[in-house]
């Protein structure tokens, strides 16, 4: 257990930079190097924030990969990636891991612009198996002979996409093998048949019982009976492959082995090394604990799966300078009010009930809540089935993660118009998690749906009353909000519906016209207030509704003034800005200026939202520049 006071020796890890540094120790100094190991993650995660749990949990794991297999030639394939820490510190980047999510630092997550080692860039789960049955088929092609290894965990595991792949590499007979990395959670509790099954392996009775009854015969026999105890630990594992699920994965063509004990590297490195002889597909069944090697993070490894900066030595976050609420947190609280009043209202999450702040509905209406686990496809065509029958599903997700259940909500949901309620969390710019985990794309691929209401508050209460609009309305919809504290708005007590489509003018103005969606209000009318102080008169629309747009509205406004500026925390392409220049080229408007704000066709890298959002001129500071340049160069339309 790493303690929290000491300064922690890295004897051996100053030793280590790649993989084959690691091929020349002994069991002793592995061992040493993972608590080394867990010692750096610990206290670059305190300081910069991150997936903490996870990595924790496959140290011993990864250099026992590392260990037998002869990466990068052999390839590691790892599912999400919130596990990989230990991994990025023994390829190379000990010495840059105090950059981890950091701007300009290394990523969060694997990535192959950072590593030869990484070999294949991951953020959401379930990818693992598909992209090692790529590399498995693409070393046949080639008559190459490298080991492929995919290592995903148990909730992870759940996915459809998972099993999928499984169903087509166990029947393909290709050499490949499947890590199970078995901790009994993904980020909340995992749910569904599998990982119930899988659970029984370490607290089923059938085993335990087993266990302590030949124990308690084995000791019970005079002069040998501690000898044979021992003895019998040594066949444990065997004892286990009768009463495990071995055989789900063998009947899907896999040579299974397992379960394994995961923090016992003598075990794993000599278990991988007799596997790494096997022909064909193998699934590897190993036991971790989630947290391993710091006391807060075993106790509550919920709490410490993605954690913002904290104290080492207490475990305690570090204190926020504000007690503003989050907008998921007034999203939560908001939901519970409208579903006490309304039985119709349900709620769904993929696995992320606290993430999405849907634990106090959990608490208060269980029979309610519905956990479909990493399964996003299943649980907007669950809603769609439940909106039928006459409920009002509200969907909580994360925005990067629904873009995994496009066609759900194209197919199910809006062609058939039914009431579900998309509420999308860390909208926009979320910041450290990166490319994979930005939620920039949202605005895009939902406009163009028919049938669905699109919209974005200006702040924390203009969001409890868009959610009473959402599920008072149906039709289906989606509420999109972002990641964080809100803005420290009043809230209202009394919730009203919002008329559909209908904008507000915030600031009146002659000169030019800032039409801005969501997060980037309040950034719009601080810059126009403080540009007010140089004589310029800049008119504020929140839009509210990036669909249906208020035609009327805009219309009016480009009656009048000829420079318009819409900001949106969103890719420019197909986004709020195209919104507007489509209503203008339909309505045949000439001689306004329109410049656009928002995201480039780019993905976005890691930092903070606060530096992202200076980096793409969404702030007051880039609002005011783009204001400035227009009103006194012009520009047309961009």
């Amino acid at each position: 257990m790493v303690k929290q006071q000491e300064r922690v020796n890295y004897s051996i890890l100053e030793k280590v930079k790649f993989p084959e540094d690691i091929r020349k120790l002994n069991i002793a100094e592995l061992n040493t190097l993972a608590q080394e190991i867990r010692g750096l993650i610990i206290n670059t995660v305190a300081s910069s924030g991150g997936h903490l749990a996870s990595s924790l949990g496959t140290v011993e794991l990864t250099l026992a990969l590392h260990f037998v297999f002869s990466t990068p030639q052999d390839k590691v394939i790892w599912d999400v990636g919130h596990q990989s820490y230990a991994h990025k510190i023994i390829t190379g980047r000990k010495d840059k891991f105090a950059t981890l999510r950091k701007k300009d630092g290394i990523s969060g997550f694997p990535r192959r612009e950072e590593s030869i080692y990484d070999v294949f860039n991951v953020g959401h789960s379930g990818t693992s198996i598909s992209a090692a049955a790529g590399f498995a088929q693409a070393q046949c092609l080639k008559g190459d002979r490298d080991k492929i290894i995919a290592v995903i965990g148990d909730g992870s595991m759940t996915t459809g996409m998972a099993f999928e792949a499984l169903n087509w590499t166990g029947d393909c007979k290709k050499d490949i093998i499947i890590v199970l990395n078995d901790n009994e959670m993904s980020i909340s509790p995992n749910v569904g048949a599998l990982s119930s099954y899988l659970n029984r392996v370490m607290t089923g009775h059938t085993v335990t019982r087993l266990k302590t009854d030949i124990k308690s015969f084995l000791k019970s026999i005079p002069g040998i009976g501690d000898q044979m105890v021992k003895l019998s630990q040594q066949i444990e594992e065997s004892l286990k492959t009768f009463v495990v699920p071995g055989a789900f994965f063998e009947e899907l063509g896999f040579t299974y082995v397992g379960p394994l004990e995961g923090h016992r590297l003598d075990y794993l490195i000599r278990n991988f090394e007799n596997i790494k002889e096997l022909k064909g597909p193998v699934l590897v069944h190993v036991i971790t604990k989630k947290g391993k090697g710091y006391k807060f993070a075993e106790e509550k490894p919920l709490n410490y799966h993605g954690i913002s900066p904290f104290n080492v030595e207490t475990g305690q976050k570090l204190a926020s300078s504000s007690g503003i609420p989050t907008y998921t947190e007034i999203f939560g609280k908001t939901l519970v009010e409208l579903a006490r009043n309304d039985s119709r209202i349900v709620a769904i999450t993929a696995a992320m009930c606290e993430g999405t702040g849907l634990d106090q509905f959990r608490q208060e209406l269980p029979d309610r809540l519905y956990d479909v686990g990493i399964a996003e496809q299943h649980g907007v065509t669950f809603a769609a089935g439940l909106a039928i029958e006459g409920f009002i599903p509200v969907v909580a997700i994360y925005s990067t993660f629904l873009q995994r259940a496009y066609d759900q909500i194209l197919h199910d949901v809006c062609l058939q118009k039914l009431p579900v309620v998309f509420a999308i969390d860390r909208a926009g710019l979320v910041g450290e998690d990166g490319a994979t985990h930005q939620g920039l794309f949202d605005y895009s691929y939902l406009r163009s749906i028919p049938n669905i209401i699109v919209m974005a508050p200006k702040d924390e209460n203009e969001l409890q009353h868009m959610l009473k609009t959402a599920v008072s309305c149906g039709c289906p919809v989606s509420l999109r909000y972002p990641r964080g504290k809100g803005t420290g708005a009043r809230l209202d007590s009394e919730l009203k519906a919002l008329e559909i489509g209908k904008g507000e003018v915030l600031r009146e103005g002659s000169d030019l016209a800032v039409v801005a969606i969501g997060s980037t209000v309040y950034p719009a009318l601080a810059a126009a207030e403080k540009l007010c102080a140089e004589g310029l008169n800049v008119k504020v629309i929140n839009a509210r509704f990036i669909k249906p747009i208020d035609r009327d509205l805009l219309l009016n406004v480009t009656a009048t003034i000829k420079k318009i500026i819409t900001v949106e925390e969103n890719v420019l392409q197909g986004g709020f800005g195209s919104a507007v220049l489509e209503l203008l080229a339909e309505k045949g408007i000439s001689g306004v200026q329109v410049k656009r704000l928002g995201i480039p066709d780019e993905f976005v890298d890691h930092a903070t939202q606060k530096q992202l959002r200076h980096i793409y001129g969404i702030d007051e500071e880039g609002i005011i520049r783009a204001i400035k340049q227009m009103l006194v160069k012009g520009s047309g339309i961009q």
